[in-house]
C-alpha cells in the first residue's frame, strides 16, 4: 500500500468544496488514513514549499496556504500518489481534462483547490510535516479491528 499526502487549500474551504474533493478521492477506492483542519503557519509552509523557495511566486504561495484553514489528510491505497494526481487533474485547470477536480471545480493556477504529493519519496517527506505516527491508521489492522479479528 502506498500513501499520499492531500491538501484541500483554502480556496475549496472557502467555496465549500472540502466534501466534494474528498469524496472524489474516496470514490477512487483511496482510503483515508488520516485526516485534520488545520491554520497552517508561515513556518511549515515555508517547509512544505521549500522547493520552490527561489521561485519568484513563493512569496504569494505561502501567503495564500495560510491565509485560510486547510484540511490535511493521508490517502492511502495501490499506487496512491498516481490515482490522486490523476483524479487532481494538472496544476493548470486550464489544461485538466474535464471529470478531474480542477478540470471541473478550479479556475486558475495559484488556487487550484488542493495539492497531492508528486512522487512516493515526497509523500514520506510531506506526511511527516503534517502528522505523527500516532496519527496515521494502520488500515488493515483498523479493518481487522472492525470486523471483531483483533
Amino acid at each position: 500500500m502506498e500513501r499520499t499526502l492531500i491538501l484541500v487549500k483554502p480556496d475549496a474551504i472557502q467555496r465549500g468544496l472540502a466534501g466534494e474533493i474528498i469524496s472524489r478521492l474516496e470514490r477512487r477506492g483511496l482510503k483515508i488514513v488520516a485526516m485534520k483542519m488545520i491554520q497552517m503557519d508561515r513556518a511549515l509552509a515555508s517547509k512544505h514549499y521549500a522547493v520552490h523557495q527561489s521561485k519568484p511566486f513563493f512569496g504569494s504561495l505561502v501567503e495564500f496556504i495560510t491565509s485560510c484553514p486547510v484540511i490535511a489528510a493521508v490517502f492511502e491505497g495501490p499506487s496512491a500518489v498516481q490515482v490522486a494526481r490523476r483524479t487532481m487533474g494538472e496544476t493548470d485547470p486550464a489544461k485538466s481534462p474535464a471529470g478531474s477536480i480542477r478540470g471541473d471545480l478550479a479556475v486558475e493556477v495559484q488556487h487550484n483547490l488542493i495539492h497531492g504529493s508528486d512522487s512516493p519519496e515526497n509523500a514520506t517527506k510531506e506526511i511527516a510535516l503534517f502528522f505523527n505516527a500516532s496519527e496515521i491508521l494502520s488500515y488493515q489492522r483498523e479493518i481487522d479491528r472492525w470486523a471483531g479479528y483483533s
